[in-house]
C-alpha cells in the first residue's frame, strides 16, 4: 500500500522484503521496476519530523537497481540503464511489439502458429527493418485453460512496419480456436 503512494502520516520504518524478485522476471524491464518500487517506498518514510528508515531485504546488494535506489541516484541510474538498452537494442532506442498467439485446448496448433507467424514476418520483412524472436512459450504459458505462444519484434520505426504487421497477422483464422494479438510497446512481457 505505501509503494502506491498513499499518504500514511508517521511512518518512521519501511520494510522492502525480497525488493528483487523482479529480477527474475524475463523483461527488460526488471531493473527499473525495482529501482522505481525502491525509491518510492523510501519516499514514503521519514516525511514528518521524526525522520525515518528503510530496510531493503535483497539476494542481490551491488546490482545497479538496488545499488542507485540505495542512494537515490536517479540520473546515474538512468544513464546506466540507457546505455544498456542501447547496446541490447531495446526501448525507448526501438519499438517492441509482443505478438502472442493463444487458442483453445490445441497446444500444437498454437506453436505452429507461433511458428508461421514469425516466418511469415521474416519473409515479410529485412531484418534491417524488423527483427523478429521465437516463437517462445510465454513465463504465463496458459491463461483460463488456453495455450499460448509469443514471438516478439523490434524495429526503429514501428510505425513503418506496422500496417504490414497487421497484414500477416490477418492471415491467421480468427475463430474461437485460434486468435493473434499484436500488443504494441506492451506493458509487460508475461
Amino acid at each position: 500500500m505505501i509503494a502506491k503512494g498513499l499518504d500514511v502520516p508517521d511512518v518512521t520504518l519501511v520494510g522492502v522484503v525480497s525488493a528483487d524478485t523482479a529480477f527474475h522476471v524475463p523483461d527488460f524491464r526488471s531493473a527499473e521496476r525495482t529501482f522505481q518500487l525502491i525509491t518510492q517506498v523510501a519516499g514514503r518514510t521519514g516525511r514528518g519530523s521524526k525522520g525515518g528508515r528503510v530496510v531493503v531485504q535483497t539476494f542481490y546488494p551491488k546490482h545497479d537497481a538496488v545499488r542507485m535506489a540505495a542512494t537515490y541516484d536517479y540520473e546515474a541510474f538512468v544513464r546506466k540503464e540507457l546505455e544498456q538498452r542501447r547496446e541490447l537494442g531495446y526501448p525507448p532506442f526501438v519499438s517492441l511489439v509482443r505478438v502472442l498467439v493463444h487458442g483453445w485446448w490445441n497446444e500444437k496448433r498454437v506453436l505452429e502458429a507461433a511458428t508461421q507467424m514469425g516466418e511469415k514476418l521474416r519473409a515479410t520483412f529485412d531484418e534491417s527493418k524488423l527483427r523478429v524472436l521465437g516463437p517462445a512459450e510465454p513465463p504465463l504459458y496458459k491463461l483460463k485453460g488456453a495455450p499460448a505462444c509469443t514471438c516478439c519484434s523490434s524495429a526503429p520505426s514501428w510505425s513503418r512496419c506496422f500496417p504490414r504487421s497487421v497484414r500477416v497477422a490477418e492471415t491467421f483464422p480468427n475463430d474461437n480456436n485460434l486468435q493473434v494479438v499484436l500488443d504494441v510497446d506492451p506493458i509487460n512481457m508475461l
